[in-house]
Parts: C-alpha cells; sequence; structure tokens
C-alpha cells in the first residue's frame, strides 16, 4: 500500500480560487489527482478547471465525499482555514503556505493531534505517490514509480534527487516533504516509521539541512530501533555561517546546535549512508543494489 496518499484520495483545494491554487489545481488535474471541490470564502458556486467551488469545507462534504486537503489560503487566513479542515477530519492536510505565524502552527498542530488528523508543512513542497496521486507542488515529470521513499525538509533538493533517482532508473514509492518552518506536522521520525511498514518501499533517502535537531532525532531513531531498511542521506547547508537563516525559517545553527557536522556524525553514527553532493544519492542506491 502506499502512505497516505493514492489513486483513491480524494481531494479539496482550499484557497482553490487565488493564482498558487488555480495553478497548482491545474497541474494537479492533468497528473490525475482526484480533486473533487475548492473552498474559498464568497466564492461559492464558481468552477475552477471545472472543480466546483464552495464557501467552506463543510458545504463541501455535504456535496462531495472527500479525505484530504491541500491549503493554498495566505498565512494570515490560514489557520482558521485549517481548523475547518480538521474539524471535518479530513486527513492528511498539506499546508502549502509559507510564512504561517509560529504561534498559529503550534495551535493547528495541537487541534490536529487532538482529531487525530495527520498535517504535512506548513511550507511544503506536498507529498507524491508516483503515477497515482500529487498532493502538492512538486513538477510531476521528475518523479517515477518504485520502491525508494523520500524525505526532506526543501523543495528543491526534493526534485533534484527525484529526478536524478528517476534518470538512474531508481522509482520512488512516495516522496514527502515534512516543510520548511520551525513547527511542522509530521516529522522525520513520523515518516520513517510509514516507510518502515509500506511493503512498496525498499529504501528511504532523507534529505536534512542545517538548522533544528530533526535529523539529529531521526538518526537517533534509526539507531535505537535499528532501522531494517537502508537509509542514504543528504545534508545541505555545509558552508552556510553561524547565525544565518538559509533559505527556510528552520534553517538557522543557533549555539552550535543544529550544525551540518553534528547533523553528518549523528548519521555516521546509525549507519546511514552520508552522500556528499545530491548527485551522489542516486549513485549509493546503486551501490546498495536496490
Amino acid at each position: 500500500m502506499a502512505i497516505l496518499v493514492d489513486k483513491d484520495t480524494r481531494v479539496i483545494v482550499q484557497g482553490i480560487t487565488g493564482y498558487q491554487g488555480s495553478f497548482h489545481t491545474k497541474l494537479m488535474l492533468e497528473y490525475g489527482t482526484n480533486i473533487v471541490a475548492g473552498v474559498t470564502p464568497g466564492k461559492g458556486g464558481a468552477e475552477v478547471h471545472g472543480v466546483p467551488v464552495y464557501n467552506s469545507v463543510k458545504e463541501a462534504l455535504a456535496e462531495h465525499d472527500a479525505n484530504a486537503s491541500i491549503v493554498f489560503v495566505p498565512a494570515k487566513f490560514c489557520l482558521e482555514a485549517i481548523v475547518e479542515a480538521i474539524e471535518q477530519r479530513l486527513s492528511p492536510i498539506v499546508i502549502i503556505t509559507e510564512g504561517m505565524p509560529v504561534h498559529d502552527s503550534m495551535i493547528l498542530l495541537e487541534k490536529a493531534r487532538e482529531k487525530n488528523v495527520l498535517i504535512i508543512g506548513p511550507n511544503t513542497p506536498g507529498i507524491i505517490t508516483p503515477s497515482q496521486c500529487k498532493l502538492g507542488i512538486m513538477p510531476g515529470h521528475l518523479f517515477s514509480r518504485g520502491n525508494i521513499g523520500l524525505i526532506s525538509r526543501s523543495g528543491t533538493l526534493t526534485y533534484e534527487i527525484a529526478s536524478k533517482l528517476t534518470n538512474s532508473k531508481h522509482g520512488q514509492s512516495t516522496c514527502l516533504g515534512i516543510g520548511g518552518d520551525k513547527v511542522n506536522g509530521l516529522s522525520y521520525i513520523d515518516v520513517l516509521e510509514m516507510f518502515r511498514q509500506d511493503s512498496q518501499t525498499s529504501a528511504v533517502v532523507l534529505v536534512g539541512e542545517i538548522g533544528g535537531t530533526l535529523e539529529e532525532e531521526a538518526a537517533e531513531f534509526i539507531k535505537e530501533t535499528r532501522y531494517e531498511k537502508p537509509v542514504v542521506s543528504f545534508v545541505a547547508g555545509k558552508t552556510a555561517p553561524l547565525g544565518k537563516t538559509m533559505g527556510h525559517a528552520g534553517a538557522i545553527i543557533s549555539g552550535g546546535r543544529g550544525s551540518h557536522a553534528s547533523k553528518i556524525n549523528a548519521f555516521t553514527k546509525a549507519g546511514v549512508h552520508v552522500a556528499e553532493a545530491p548527485s551522489d544519492v542516486a549513485k549509493i542506491i546503486s551501490e546498495l543494489g536496490l
């Protein structure tokens, strides 16, 4: 089985009438994603690329059977929109929106835990199960069906590494961006556990970056649980100066914690295969005979 999304996933697009929402709805539909409805308050009755638009998630669910949401709502209105999706128990909820206030993210994650709803993001490129469902903004043509699971904090590196895997005939089972903000829903550990239980995933690629301790925590999890599947890691930000935010809100080293060296050291101790450059990931996978 695929993790989280597959050909049977039925999607509501929140913020569908905005530029980003409309643009990516078209691309997701072209990929084959089953988008059943869109939501923009005050725009009920409209259509976007043939998808009916409603004023609320509740209204959309009264007319359509949906089980997932993707959010393109601007940051200052995002919390209200996501809470509505949580209350209707849509899961997963993929939050593309960047720049959500940290306090808002903490509120929505607490509400999601209460309702047992899975949050991907905020500030994520989304999730894709190649040839089945794309719930995000990633270029679908770079991905191919296979047995390599991919987790990342960076959208661009996800695309680059997936492309190199595809070109090396290493297809992917599912690729997921956990998001580049300081506070996120699903963590590396959550997704590693999903991949562990997924019979279609034979190995995992973990793409990290400087800042925070999520990568170190993932390494400890791999070591402590004697993770059975091979893991290949690449960590971006080797040359980043101390205290400088590099692209993502979460990508900042403070007090010596979250450095490139500490993450590489943690992965090495956990028996993870460490790639020096994104182009090395596919080479390592090939050397492992996968």
